[in-house]
């Protein structure tokens, strides 16, 4: 069992606080018992809130002593961490602990030190003042969620959603987030990123998105060759045109987000089927099973192997190292 403490605190906004309790909550209550949920302040009794109630927490910050998972579901740009704080994000850190900072969130990892020097991500309206308040770690603006493996940012509100997602994923396989998913009525798994989010100019014809629609006619030909020209034509562009606007609805090329989707059906097959490696890399679009290792070690920082072996309870044979992709 996984325990996760989720942190409140005076003005939280009841929306932020239920994402990381409900994704958790709801997995553990199915009776599977994976994670349980804790609630807890720093000054533990009522907290108001913005939305016309209170909520009382009994749980102080010796839920960060049993963590396994410490989540800071947001946080108020002007609002500083007490030492106290400060010294038990660290110590759940040292001993362990993901720290997790969803939205404004990072603000209160940034400012405890723990990712001085590294890359943490949150919402794209609040980048530049987390960047300026704190000039030792690197902001990123354009994703939707950053996972260095301790610690964990996400950008704002439903991305959250993806973030928590993401980690459930990471814990208990593809199937178990998709589930999941479906039960909140939201989409396991979103790409692109923030760059989608950032005011631009809003296109003609809105109620009919042709990146939308090449997007989702890739999905379902992952298995055929993927001519970039030809997925121009579906969406009745030139390929430069293509190119430019599906960047500007993604963040990401066209390539890069085709080979992101490929690895995705691949780590769903490799966790619920027993597939050979040419028959996944067949189904996915890689073609050879060389190809699927090389992108799937890159994407994903570990081989076809070794991820099967995790979900499956098996050992895995030493697979060939690469280099990892950053995005």
């Amino acid at each position: 069992m996984r325990t996760v403490a989720v942190l409140a605190f005076d003005g939280v906004i009841p929306f932020h606080l239920s994402v990381p309790t409900l994704v958790f909550g709801r997995v553990g209550a199915e009776g599977s018992a994976d994670y349980r949920v804790e609630v807890c302040a720093e000054h533990p009794g009522t907290l108001r809130t913005p939305a016309g109630f209170d909520i009382v927490v009994d749980t102080g910050l010796d839920a960060f002593e049993r963590a396994d998972l410490v989540v800071i579901p947001s946080w108020r740009r002007d609002k500083a961490i007490s030492d106290g704080l400060r010294d038990a994000l660290h110590r759940a850190h040292a001993r362990g602990a993901r720290i997790v900072g969803l939205c404004l969130g990072a603000f209160a990892v940034a400012a405890s030190g723990l990712a001085d020097g590294r890359e943490i991500t949150t919402h794209w309206a609040a980048a530049d003042d987390l960047a300026a308040a704190y000039p030792a770690v690197r902001v990123r603006a354009d994703t939707l969620w950053s996972d260095l493996g301790d610690i964990i940012t996400s950008a704002g509100v439903a991305a959250a959603l993806d973030c928590c997602l993401h980690l459930v994923r990471g814990d208990l396989g593809s199937r178990a987030a998709t589930e999941l998913a479906r039960a909140l009525v939201t989409a396991p798994h979103r790409s692109g990123s923030q760059a989608q989010y950032i005011p631009v100019a809003v296109p003609d014809a809105a109620d009919d998105d042709p990146i939308e629609r090449a997007m989702v006619w890739a999905r379902t030909n992952l298995g055929e060759p993927v001519d970039l020209d030809g997925w121009a034509r579906v969406a009745l562009m030139s390929r430069r045109t293509f190119t430019r606007r599906f960047r500007d609805r993604t963040g990401s090329s066209p390539q890069q987000w085709l080979l992101h989707q490929r690895a995705d059906r691949a780590r769903l097959l490799l966790e619920s089927t027993t597939d050979t490696m040419d028959r996944i890399a067949a189904e996915t679009g890689f073609g050879t099973a060389v190809s699927l290792r090389h992108h799937f070690h890159r994407i994903l920082g570990t081989s076809p192997a070794a991820h099967r072996a995790l979900f499956s309870g098996t050992p895995a044979m030493p697979a060939i190292s690469s280099s990892r992709f950053s995005a």
